[in-house]
């Protein structure tokens, strides 16, 4: 892809402070671990430098490395792409559609939010990733995206030679018994024999090295499927709950209209390329958007500033059917709530059945929302973070609470 012809711009020296951080320690630390102990087992007891498959072996694993390092800091540094300070349209007419960032004293462009980590507004903003420690959005997504796509695909050329190392050194040092399986940690698997035995802190290394490559598989291959649907429908995470919001106000209030999502190109290809291109640089400028037709350019603000009048569409009121304990990855909620539990710091919160929430956005499988600590729809004390959606059910229509009269219905 054009990415990699692209070069990594700093804006000053404090970018790198973005590295002091669990998440880029952790991630780099995955990094360092999988493709440090590959290229040892491959060297020194699976497929030696002097053989020309193991020469290309090793050429092929430090440049899935590279690929994926380049891809990671391409996509912290960089950055996603934020709105001017004071920033407005050139026809002062256009405010009147768009929302005002107090923080930033400018107006929010087509599909940009305030991140709170970031204290800016972002272009684009799909959400703030920790691993990254860094925002996902206009400029950095591609980049992202092929971090997600290239780590799984270099983990498993990984774990294929953690898994073939212990076999190869393995095999002719197991006798079984009976009941029993021993090995013999002194023979020698190579003729010659390796510099360094395969002894047991190698074998330790290497199953442990060997658990974070299929850890690291499934999560980050998980995280990839969901940004190449969004990708593909030309939609943000943010802006997939604000469709389903208008939804739910077109149905509520009754209403003779159907929203249209105004970014979708119309294909899949012409989606993909809004965000992968050969230059590297995905189109446009991050403030105006190509649109289908038949929509006008500021019609999901125009949606959000509907949803931020509604106080009922504001935030959608569900009510808890299963507890929830507040773990990060619930085990008990179903394998797809496990694997997609978002990657954020914001926290979790412990739900009680019988209790009420009101979500502000959220994804397939997770909700964020505060929980109402009293009996009032408007709830004074509440805690907010994320919760299972299938911990949950819409209050339907909040019918006993917050019923509109019909009147009122039609003329909205």
């Amino acid at each position: 892809m054009g990415t990699f012809c692209s070069v990594i711009k700093f804006e000053n020296l404090q970018e790198l402070k973005r590295l002091c951080h669990w998440g880029p320690i952790i991630a780099l630390g995955v990094i360092a671990i999988c493709s440090t102990m590959a290229m040892i087992d491959s060297v020194l007891w699976y497929w030696p430098l002097h053989t020309t498959g193991g020469s290309v072996n090793f050429i092929m694993l430090i440049n899935w490395t590279v690929m994926i390092l380049y891809n990671y800091f391409n996509a912290m540094f960089v950055g996603p792409g934020f709105v001017p300070l004071g920033w407005k349209p050139e026809n002062s007419q256009d405010t009147m559609y768009l929302q005002y960032c107090k923080v930033c004293q400018a107006y929010k462009a087509p599909r940009s939010h305030h991140c709170r980590k970031c204290k800016r507004c972002v272009m684009k903003m799909d959400h703030h990733c920790p691993w990254i420690n860094n925002c996902c959005g206009y400029q950095n997504h591609a980049s992202f995206t092929l971090f997600l796509l290239l780590a799984p695909l270099g983990c498993i050329h990984a774990a294929f030679i953690f898994v073939m190392t212990m076999y190869t050194q393995l095999y002719n040092r197991l006798s079984f018994g009976w009941n029993t399986v021993k090995i013999d940690m002194s023979a020698a698997r190579r003729d010659p024999a390796p510099i360094v035995p395969f002894g047991l802190a190698a074998f330790a290394a290497t199953l442990f090295a060997l658990g974070l490559a299929l850890g690291t598989t499934i999560a980050v291959g998980m995280l990839f499927f969901i940004q190449m649907k969004i990708i593909l429908r030309n939609k943000t995470s943010i802006e997939s709950w604000i469709e389903e919001k208008a939804k739910d106000r077109i149905q509520y209030y009754q209403l003779d209209e159907v929203f249209v999502f105004p970014y979708d190109m119309g294909s899949r290809w012409r989606n993909f390329k809004q965000v992968f291109t050969w230059s590297g640089v995905p189109e446009g400028d991050g403030l105006e958007w190509p649109i289908k037709e038949g929509c006008h350019q500021y019609s999901l603000t125009i949606e959000q500033l509907k949803q931020k009048a509604d106080k009922r569409v504001r935030s959608v009121r569900y009510k808890v059917i299963e507890d929830y304990s507040g773990v990060c990855c619930p085990l008990n909620k179903g394998i797809k709530t496990f694997f997609t539990s978002p990657c954020t710091e914001e926290p979790r919160i412990k739900l009680q059945k019988g209790e009420f929430i009101l979500a502000t956005r959220g994804l397939r499988y997770w909700l964020y929302g505060d929980k109402i600590l009293d009996d009032s729809f408007i709830g004074v004390s509440r805690i907010r973070g994320w919760f299972p959606r299938n911990c949950v059910e819409k209050c339907p229509c909040d019918a006993e609470t917050d019923q509109a009269p019909e009147g009122e219905k039609k003329n909205r």
